[in-house]
């Protein structure tokens, strides 16, 4: 577990940090909608210093895309 991300995505989310793994998405978090969408895109680019592109945007379903997409920027996560 990455505890900035997984710490990111919960204060984003208003949810506990316990129930976020790899599989978690709008699907299973409900409060993951469209706004928060955004907020967690600009929050992540904020944090991380990096910017996505459209593409990985659209692309991203679950945290494992953002773990992903954050991977190929030359983010290195503490997991």
């Amino acid at each position: 577990m990455s505890r900035r991300l997984y710490g990111l995505i919960a204060r984003v989310m208003d949810i506990d940090i316990s129930i976020i793994n790899d599989n978690s998405s709008p699907e299973t978090i409900p409060s993951w909608d469209s706004f928060n969408s955004y907020v967690l895109l600009d929050e992540l680019e904020t944090e991380f210093k990096t910017e996505f592109s459209i593409d990985e945007v659209v692309e991203t379903k679950n945290v494992s895309d953002i773990k992903n997409h954050l991977k190929h920027h030359g983010i290195v996560l503490d997991d």
